[in-house]
């Protein structure tokens, strides 16, 4: 596999840099770095599904994929009394995610490095945010479709960020053939927020 953010020790230079932001009303800080997802800002479709998140406040919520860390860390925002755990294969990533939840005093979550769900089989969440790795290959995504609906209590739900034009359309039909409930929250700029809730 070619070197980039799908890859569990990248081998690109480092290029270490903070980013200040906003989300959810929260003014957060950022260590990125070469190797990592959108290394130069929060991307936009992250920044889509954050806006569109429905968490209760004490969740259990899973980030799968989760990079530098900024939609689990806004999620341990609002699931104040909850806890997230953030995981990805990207060793880079999840050193900067774990130094990102101290720069951001965040005390309920857990950083991972974890290829898709192997480190967390065992548990399960009320709640699973991704954006996915699309350039990983759609097995890959649909796998954490697939493995991730396993994971989730009943009536739990996963929630997907995919653009348009990088297969949102098959990535709906997936999640609709393992879940059977699937909700387009919103969309934007070609982004398309999807919602798939677990039967009861």
């Amino acid at each position: 596999m070619s070197d980039h953010y799908y890859t569990r020790t990248p081998g690109i230079a480092h290029d270490r840099h903070l980013l200040e932001t906003e989300l959810r009303g929260y003014k957060l800080r950022f260590m990125t770095d070469a190797g990592v997802f959108s290394k130069t800002g929060i991307d936009f479709g992250s920044r889509v599904l954050v806006e569109a998140l429905q968490l209760d406040k004490q969740a259990k919520v899973l980030d799968v994929g989760c990079g530098y860390g900024p939609m689990g860390i806004t999620a341990a925002k609002l699931a104040e009394q909850g806890h997230v755990t953030m995981i990805d294969i990207n060793e880079r990533a999840v050193a900067l995610a774990t130094e990102n939840l101290k720069l951001n005093g965040v005390l309920n979550a857990t950083v991972l490095q974890s290829d898709i769900y192997e480190q967390v089989k065992d548990q399960t969440f009320d709640t699973i945010i991704t954006n996915p790795p699309i350039r990983a290959g759609k097995e890959v995504v649909h796998r954490i479709f697939e493995e991730g609906a396993k994971l989730l209590v009943p009536g739990g739900a996963m929630w997907v960020v995919i653009q348009k034009k990088q297969g949102a359309p098959s990535a709906a039909a997936k999640l609709e053939a393992v879940f059977g409930n699937v909700e387009e929250v919103t969309k934007e700029k070609g982004y398309r927020i999807f919602r798939a809730q677990k039967e009861v």
